[in-house]
């Protein structure tokens, strides 16, 4: 699971379905600067780490996010350990990447 979460790309793409669950291979390729054939790879790899799920409605094939895996990891290292300095770096992390985001020309 933590090699599927450490691509960015990847990372994207479960940003996607958090905001829409139940997104075609067609609409998640729409959102990504790849080919069809990355954006299937990608997918395959979520898949494989049980972080996405598909059901078939007719020919479509929808894409749905698993957030259970995520969620055991969290409870397992970061709420028992660490929840309060993980907040903070979280936090400032968000901080410097909007100001990176704004700031661009």
């Amino acid at each position: 699971m933590f090699k599927a979460l450490a691509d960015p790309t990847r990372r994207s793409l479960l940003d996607e379905l958090f905001a829409r669950n139940g997104q075609t291979l067609t609409e998640l390729e729409g959102q990504l600067p790849m080919t069809r054939f990355g954006v299937m790879k990608h997918l395959k790899v979520l898949e494989q780490a049980g972080l996405v799920t598909t059901q078939r409605r007719g020919r479509e094939k929808l894409h749905y996010l698993n957030p259970v895996p995520i969620r055991l990891i969290h409870d397992r290292w970061v709420s028992k350990y660490a929840e309060p300095l993980a907040a903070t770096i979280s936090g400032i992390k968000r901080e410097l990447e909007e100001k990176r985001w704004t700031s661009t020309p």
